[in-house]
């Protein structure tokens, strides 16, 4: 049973990974500026540089995908994480409002730094690299709000957690709101932009910023992901094998709120993935965290980099924000996922 879970695992990430480089290749050679299969590898290969192609894949199309590809796996794994703490397959990120305490500490930095999301020219290397510490002070904070409100005689209450979490989210929905309309108007276009969840002026200052906090938290996630498949047992049944149950949970709930931060402190706040990734994953792997957990990151850098192509070229020359072409995708799967749960 182990060998056949194992090869089938093998097999859904090999096709994965093909889904996410054929996703890569049509976000690659089209747009604005269509190019050519050949292009684009004598690009990458430096053979016969050209200098429009060089700014038109490295500082653009590169970079952009790069960030959707990180962004889509610490979403897909922070929800396996948040549906595995709560038990609760309607658990994420978005939902519960994590990504609204990010994005509202992140907009605070902006407002009071007035940092220029869609500007060229960066204030400092540190502001950029302070964001997901912010993002991270918001998220925890939301995250740690939800959770004391949603319990009930020492447990979590899953109709208070859904509850809670719309509650926070609209708060600090309307916090970041208030503080964008306080800023001047090229300050509150940024803003408003980076809050639909846009990915379109990604650089690599971005990648660099985002991605030490994937890599440790990821690892440590994906390390600790067998507790997951405890958690879904009865709470005594879990403390009679020698875990701390409270303790892991809350290591590994700051781990995801650490993955998420690191998300929105660049890409603003993209709602769904953290939800559709690990059910679809679930589907194809089974049950298994230590399976779903790699599955569910590379359904999220596929989702992502399609729906930021998608975005891209829809309305072209106007663009459409990643974060509203996730939603239109996610929302309807939301309400089949609340169908299927009353079934």
């Amino acid at each position: 049973m182990r060998k056949k879970t194992s090869s089938v695992f093998v097999m859904t990430v090999s096709i994965l990974m093909l889904f996410i480089l054929g996703a890569s290749y049509l976000h690659m050679t089209n747009g604005v500026f269509d190019m050519s299969v050949m292009d684009v590898l004598k690009t990458l290969l430096r053979i016969e540089p050209n200098p429009k192609f060089d700014l038109v894949i490295f500082e653009f199309r590169l970079p952009r995908i790069v960030i959707a590809a990180l962004v889509g796996v610490g979403l897909g794994m922070a929800g396996v994480v948040l549906q595995g703490i709560t038990r609760n397959g309607l658990a994420d990120p978005g939902i519960l409002g994590i990504n609204a305490g990010a994005g509202a500490a992140v907009v605070i930095f902006m407002f009071f730094f007035q940092l220029r999301l869609t500007s060229a020219d960066y204030s400092s290397w540190l502001s950029i690299l302070m964001m997901p510490i912010f993002g991270f002070v918001g998220g925890a904070m939301a995250a740690m709000l939800i959770f004391s409100f949603a319990r009930k005689n020492g447990h979590l209450d899953m109709q208070r957690l859904i509850l809670t979490g719309i509650a926070i989210n609209s708060g600090f929905g309307a916090l970041s709101l208030f503080l964008s309309l306080k800023m001047n108007a090229q300050d509150y276009e940024a803003a408003a932009v980076w809050m639909a969840g846009s990915i379109y002026n990604a650089n690599w200052i971005f990648v660099v910023t985002m991605l030490p906090w994937l890599i440790l938290l990821g690892f440590y996630v994906y390390r600790k992901s067998y507790l997951l498949d405890y958690f879904q047992l009865e709470e005594d049944s879990i403390t009679s094998l020698g875990i701390a149950v409270e303790k892991e949970k809350m290591k590994l709930l700051l781990a995801s709120v650490g993955l998420v931060s690191a998300c929105v402190s660049v890409s603003g706040s993209i709602g769904f993935i953290g939800l559709m990734a690990p059910h679809i994953a679930k589907q194809l792997v089974g049950i298994q965290h230590r399976y779903v957990m790699p599955v569910s990151a590379l359904i999220g850098a596929g989702l992502l980099i399609l729906a930021d192509f998608i975005g891209k070229t829809v309305f072209a020359p106007s663009e459409l924000a990643v974060g509203i072409v996730v939603s239109i995708i996610g929302i309807p799967y939301f309400l089949y996922l609340l169908v299927k749960s009353k079934a």
